[in-house]
């Protein structure tokens, strides 16, 4: 037996009482999973990115581990809530124009301690002043995030994704001097995202050239990023000496930024759940953790079962690569015409045939903590049960994109 037969045969006992569609974590994958992002890590903290997670379960599990320190969180709202439930390290990866919520954070101290906030333009320290209202007296914790996108010919080629406009060192010390004199600011940290080395697979399948080109340009990448990564940070310190954090990486890239001596703590998420496009990585290799079930309830003819629903596609540019694929049992496939429906998915292949209505057909999503958005629970598997039901953001009525 398949290690992967092994497992649909565990995950159909352990969810024999419980009706499709249903998500489960398995906590032994998971575990290994946060393990290795820790080894990779190689001594600096890992923060966990709160988006690939979302559910408050899990990251209060991931956060009791040696070698994780803090959440990386997605919107102004979303860390104010995990600050008011418990978390005392929050670090909000992205900009926000939440004006009500500035003034929820400008007039708390414990948020304000525990809140850091994302700032790559003067404009946004201006709403943030705005936003305070007369009760607004508390030191805001502000972050500065570095481009990291690779530029050749001039910057007409770019790969990488279009965040901050903050490039160079001395754009970074000129706006880390602005919140050091800005009454009602503090510089705390640094942050560089690369996305297209901790984000893109180095060995796509079937394609040898493409995964040449990829780790290339990752190389190439690596080696100026850490450079220009080392000089702001460097032109940052002399304007803020006290500067507690500077977060790098993501789960594809833990253990190249964490060898450079300027990053202080790592960032990484997927690498926990490993959804489907964290497969393709010759780096390291994790074990498939979060899955979600859809009931046979078709049977329209030899090697064809339909699922209810399915179409569960990832945020990105569009493509195959961001549709969830069937995995277990091994053996099924979309229909090319129809895909993964909305209420109804066709699967095709000879195991499709073993199938019998109300049977489970297992799915992995092609990203992580998306999945989430879909189920109000998840079913935390131990071996063959159910040790615990946990609910996601969306079970605790939090949908904050």
């Amino acid at each position: 037996m398949s290690d992967r037969t092994a497992d649909r045969a565990r995950y159909d006992r352990a969810t024999a009482h419980l009706d499709a569609p249903v998500a489960i974590v398995d906590l032994e994958a998971f575990d290994a999973n946060a393990d290795d992002l820790v080894r990779r890590a190689a001594g600096k903290p890992v923060r966990v990115a709160s988006k690939s997670v979302r559910c408050r379960a899990l990251l209060e599990r991931v956060l009791a581990r040696d070698g994780f320190a803090g959440v990386m969180s997605f919107t102004l709202a979303e860390s104010l809530w995990l600050a008011r439930t418990g978390f005392t390290d929050v670090l909000l990866a992205y900009p926000s124009a939440d004006r009500a919520g500035f003034a929820e954070l400008a007039a708390d101290p414990r948020l304000a301690r525990t809140v850091s906030v994302m700032v790559d333009d003067v404009a946004q320290l201006d709403l943030i002043d705005a936003a305070r209202g007369a009760d607004g007296t508390q030191t805001i914790r502000v972050c500065l995030e570095l481009d990291t996108s690779l530029r050749k010919l001039g910057g007409l080629l770019r790969v990488g994704a279009l965040r901050s406009p903050l490039r160079t060192a001395e754009r970074m010390a000129g706006l880390a001097q602005t919140v050091a004199t800005r009454p009602g600011f503090r510089m705390v940290g640094v942050m560089a995202y690369e996305g297209h080395v901790a984000g893109v697979g180095d060995t796509v399948p079937g394609r040898p050239v493409r995964s040449l080109a990829i780790r290339l340009m990752q190389t190439t990448a690596r080696k100026e990023l850490a450079a220009r990564r080392a000089e702001a940070v460097r032109a940052v310190r002399a304007v803020a000496p006290d500067l507690e954090f500077v977060n790098g990486g993501g789960t594809g890239s833990v253990q190249t930024t964490a060898a450079e001596d300027a990053v202080t703590e790592v960032a990484a998420g997927s690498g926990l759940f490993l959804p489907r496009l964290f497969d393709n990585y010759s780096s390291f290799h994790g074990r498939p953790a979060a899955l979600f079930a859809q009931p046979v309830v078709r049977r329209p003819g030899v090697g064809v079962v339909t699922v209810l629903g399915g179409g569960y596609p990832a945020s990105g540019a569009a493509g195959a690569d961001r549709l969830p694929v069937p995995y277990l049992p091994e053996g099924l496939a979309f229909d090319p015409q129809e895909g993964p429906g909305e209420v109804q998915t066709p699967l095709l292949g000879s195991a499709a045939d073993d199938l019998l209505i109300g049977d489970k057909v297992w799915f992995r999503h092609a990203k992580a903590g998306e999945l989430c958005e879909r189920f109000a629970e998840l079913q935390l598997v131990t071996g063959d049960r159910v040790t615990a039901a946990v609910p996601t953001y969306r079970g605790e009525g939090k949908t904050f994109l």
